[in-house]
């Protein structure tokens, strides 16, 4: 009998005890490609030797010195790559064990600053529906996922949400692309207008929702207005890039696509690969001079932030990706993977959209491709679909409630930047099985 507290009480899981490239293997010797990398998170695959002798070298020098003592090199260094690679005025790194502290220690820094600029009536964060943030109370406020709200709604700060930038569902007939991303853009001035502008801190945002809604990109010109609107009401812009940074979406930072620089931004997933927990919140010199000017004491903490080991492992990822020029790779391949998509489920009865970026990517199922309209949700598609895909060999991420955290389904793919042309035939021939399993033939 486990004593390991699962994800699911009900699951019987697989042990994996090994893994090789882009796939990992379980107790009985079955292998599964790894289609999402975990949650967009094994960029590398999972036996990049590189990395690997990285985290020896720095366990074997030091395993941890707390950061309220010391600094360590490996942080020094990949806050420096990091740095030298960051759009806009980023200019300081603030280390975390993973996404959900990422945007956490965001909100409260966002908060700390107005505090620092005297303006303690900045209070209120305005963030859209169908995002994710991660599970942390603060973070989990900040998203949009009502299925992951709903039970812990009563603990929650209040967040203001806005409509998200989601073309294929919300974009009217007759609107242009560009015309639809204005419109939307614009219910953040209606908000901040409506909260007040003198009480509103951030705008928080993924460049590509990733979970909620399964890789939904902006249209072009959407995030420039949003910056302008931060701009003009002196409104901090906070992107949240957990799942989609770190080359996911062939940039290194995914804003760099829709071309705005934020106030802070958040990293993690792709930033360690899966070879150690770690994560990073960005923040501009503006934001640091005034906690550095004021009482020089951001007042957030966690025991293992800045862990050596960790940022080493961050290090040798990030300049695997860089002198590899596998950032440039993923975009290709993604532009690959796409095209297979397209080619295999473009015109299947139940497919509705195939949309992304780089090697993010995703796949709205519905009932009717005419209306859009979903499937019903006591179907359990999404669930079905996981479980065939895995039995075929792939694991896949597909999620429910992609439309308003109950109705539509999406399927997300996010395979190592690695992949090859074989691979992208592998992962298409195992996804059609899946889904043939799963949905009404057409």
């Amino acid at each position: 009998m486990s004593h390991v507290f699962p994800r699911h009480t009900k699951a019987q899981l697989p042990t994996a005890i090994g893994g090789e490239g882009c796939y990992l293997i379980d107790s009985t010797g079955k292998r599964y490609f790894d289609g999402s990398g975990g949650a967009a998170v094994s960029c590398l695959g999972h036996s990049d030797a590189a990395v690997i002798s990285a985290v020896q070298e720095q366990v074997g020098k030091l395993a941890f010195a707390h950061t309220g003592f010391m600094t360590s090199e490996p942080a020094e260094a990949l806050a420096d790559l990091l740095i030298a690679n960051a759009p806009g005025d980023l200019d300081r790194v603030y280390f975390v064990s993973g996404g959900s502290e990422a945007t956490e220690a965001a909100i409260k820094l966002a908060r700390q600053y107005f505090l620092e600029k005297g303006e303690p009536g900045r209070r209120h964060l305005i963030a859209r529906r169908q995002s994710y943030h991660g599970n942390t109370l603060g973070a989990l406020a900040a998203g949009g996922n009502a299925w992951r709200r709903q039970q812990f709604d009563p603990l929650l700060i209040g967040v203001s949400h806005i409509a998200p930038c989601y073309e294929y569902v919300d974009r009217a007939e007759g609107e242009s692309s560009f015309d639809y991303g204005q419109r939307v853009a614009n219910e953040l001035e209606a908000e901040i207008l409506r909260l007040g502008p003198e009480t509103v801190m951030a705008f928080m945002a993924e460049p590509v929702v990733g979970a909620t809604s399964g890789a939904v990109p902006a249209v072009e010109g959407y995030f420039k207005r949003i910056r302008e609107i931060c701009d003009q009401y002196g409104v901090l812009l906070i992107l949240d890039e957990v799942m989609c940074g770190m080359g996911r979406t062939g940039h290194l930072f995914a804003c760099d696509a829709d071309g705005v620089a934020p106030d802070i931004l958040c990293i993690a997933k792709g930033l360690g690969a899966g070879y150690q927990p770690i994560g990073a919140m960005l923040c501009t010199r503006q934001i640091y001079e005034a906690i550095e000017g004021g009482s020089g004491f951001f007042q957030h903490g966690h025991t293992y932030i800045g862990h050596p080991v960790a940022t080493a492992a961050g290090l040798a990822v990030a300049n695997q990706m860089l002198e590899r020029d596998l950032i440039a790779r993923c975009a290709a391949m993604g532009e690959r993977l796409q095209s297979a998509l397209e080619d295999r489920f473009g015109q299947h009865a139940h497919v509705g959209d195939i949309r992304g970026r780089g090697l993010f990517r995703g796949i709205e199922l519905v009932q009717d491709r005419d209306s859009k309209a979903p499937f019903d949700p006591a179907r359990g598609l999404a669930a079905k679909i996981k479980k065939a895909a895995f039995e075929a060999g792939l694991i896949c991420y597909p999620m429910s409630g992609t439309r308003d955290g109950r109705n539509g389904d999406h399927i997300l793919l996010a395979p190592p930047f690695i992949i090859s042309d074989d691979q992208i035939t592998e992962v298409i021939d195992k996804l059609e099985t899946a889904i043939n399993a799963s949905l009404p033939q057409g």
